[in-house]
């Protein structure tokens, strides 16, 4: 009897183990990709409360003494600002054009039945593919004709149609998913299609697009090559233009370059920190769909 339970307590033992060994190299990994993630950004924190005699004698330390001159300094100028209003009202824009339109495009590929719809829907899924500097030239020579170089409208029109491919891939299986029997009882009560989508999907659809904007505005806060291409005028340039400028304004000056840098994070982080909850929300209800 005693050998019986012997042989049967082994290979639970054994399993135990191999669980335990697959959930710490699990937490190995995620400490890994956060150590990555996080110690550069540290670096560059940190590194704005140093002077660049400090960094230049102990690359890697702690600040001492703290130096609150970098920073200050930089929140205390107009440039600083003006170029968070240029980038905040290109984010505001791209986010408004991207959530309108692709809850308009998700809406027919979600809920109607017609010829080429899959083929169209696949289309959408392949601009996920298509990077922005392939269509550098012809978007310049495109907006040049349009009068819309060195204006906000001129980046934020082509940073909301590249980001309308994820947006339909993230509302379509959501809007799917809401059953058709609402619909039908919609219709029933008299309500036309674009009244339903207008009353009740979209207000049901609430996490998904709040997931889009906020990746929709992540993006165009953080995008560097269409501002570039389309923005000459230092007025009108966004905070990842200024980030470069400065960058080659004070070469020499690390300590100054890292603070400028930190601060111009500050904005996206905290909105994305603060929107991750939506964020997951949206992505998993979309997947349920």
């Amino acid at each position: 009897m005693s050998q019986a339970i012997g042989y049967g307590t082994a290979p639970q033992a054994s399993s135990a183990a191999r669980r335990a060994l697959g959930r710490a190299l699990i937490y190995a990994v995620a400490l890994i990709l956060a150590a990555i993630v996080i110690v550069p950004l540290l670096y560059v924190i940190l590194g704005g409360f140093r002077t660049t005699g400090q960094i230049a004698a102990q690359p890697v330390g702690l600040p001492n003494p703290w130096n609150l001159g970098n920073y200050t300094e930089i929140a205390g100028s107009g440039s600083f600002w003006l170029l968070v209003a240029n980038s905040m009202v290109i984010a505001l824009v791209a986010t408004a054009l991207v959530v309108a339109t692709g809850a308009l495009a998700a809406f027919p590929l979600a809920r109607f039945e017609f010829r080429g719809r899959e083929a169209l829907y696949t289309l959408f899924t392949l601009g996920l593919l298509f990077p922005v500097g392939v269509a550098v030239l012809p978007l310049y020579l495109l907006l040049r004709n349009l009068n819309l170089l060195d204006n906000a409208v001129g980046v934020a029109l082509p940073e909301a149609a590249f980001g309308l491919p994820v947006t339909v891939v993230i509302l379509r299986p959501f809007m799917r998913a809401i059953p058709a029997e609402l619909e039908d009882a919609a219709v029933i009560d008299g309500c036309s299609r674009l009244a339903f989508f207008l009353r009740i999907l979209v207000p049901l659809s609430l996490p998904a697009l709040t997931t889009v904007a906020i990746l929709a505005f992540v993006g165009s806060w953080n995008a560097f090559l269409l501002p570039l291409l389309v923005l000459d005028s230092p007025d009108h340039w966004t905070l990842p233009l200024g980030v470069s400028n400065y960058s080659s304004q004070y070469t020499q000056d690390t300590a100054r370059i890292l603070a400028f840098t930190a601060l111009s994070m500050v904005p996206a982080l905290a909105f994305f920190v603060l929107a991750e909850r939506r964020i997951v929300g949206g992505l998993s209800g979309g997947v349920k769909g």
